[in-house]
């Protein structure tokens, strides 16, 4: 990991890694395509419990990545639309849903602040954020309010994500290795992805952010949504081992009001 004087463009840097991350991933047995479309679902068990029924309900899913929880939520009865700046991440989604038979799955190139420009503004019933997605904005109070634009009165934001406290422990889970209220841009420069340690991508640096939960919260909040609940789990994380004394996945509900 690195952090030079001079930060990279974020937006650039990031795309061309996550756009060469996507045939590695799709390859891969991290993401294990062939057993999605046999059947496998991806979200957490928590999910669809906090959630509730989606059937009939739109739900838009923001940084999609290869669109598998996108299409969890699509076999469970959602008309869904994943939205990711990676076109061929995009591609490979649609390629997904084809392999599935989920016809009425959509997806859209575009960078999540721009959203509501690229859906036309199109309004949702749930929109849906997984793991691993905040790192990589800048800017929170400007994805609250994006979040906001793109909901429908009623409706809400379902935001399923890496605790920010698991995001700092050491790998033993058990103390602390970095500094949670560390703000600045986080520059590395890393040949591999978690998928594929082994791969060798040539776009290998990535700039990325440390957001505290208050920091999330008080942002929806200013974007004039409603907390309905914040539930934080003890299982979920990538890289903390089971049974850490310390919340590793968060969830939280916000809806629009009326």
């Amino acid at each position: 990991m690195t952090t030079p004087s001079t930060t990279p463009d974020w937006r650039t840097a990031n795309r061309a890694n996550w756009d060469e991350r996507v045939p590695v991933h799709a390859a891969g047995p991290f993401y294990d395509l062939p057993g999605f479309v046999a059947g496998r679902d991806t979200l957490q068990d928590y999910e669809p419990a906090e959630v509730g029924d989606v059937t009939g309900r739109t739900l838009l899913h923001l940084q999609c990545h290869l669109g598998l929880d996108t299409l969890s939520w699509a076999r469970r009865g959602a008309v869904v639309t994943g939205l990711d700046f990676s076109a061929p991440a995009v591609a490979a989604a649609t390629d997904l849903a084809a392999r599935i038979g989920a016809a009425d799955a959509r997806f859209v190139t575009s960078d999540v602040y721009a959203a509501a420009e690229a859906l036309d503004g199109r309004t949702y019933d749930i929109v849906y954020t997984g793991f691993g997605a905040l790192c990589w904005l800048p800017d929170l109070t400007r994805w609250a309010r994006t979040v906001a634009s793109l909901i429908t009165p009623g409706g809400f934001l379902y935001l399923a994500e890496y605790h920010p406290v698991a995001d700092v422990l050491a790998d033993d889970g058990r103390g602390f290795a970095e500094d949670y209220f560390e703000r600045t841009p986080i520059v590395v420069d890393y040949p591999g992805t978690y998928a594929d340690p082994d791969a060798r991508l040539d776009s290998t640096v990535t700039v990325q952010w440390q957001h505290g939960l208050g920091e999330v919260v008080t942002a929806l909040a200013e974007a004039g949504l409603r907390l309905d609940f914040l539930h934080e789990h003890a299982h979920a994380h990538f890289r903390v081992p089971a049974g850490a004394p310390a919340p590793q996945t968060y969830s939280l509900r916000a809806t629009r009001p009326r």
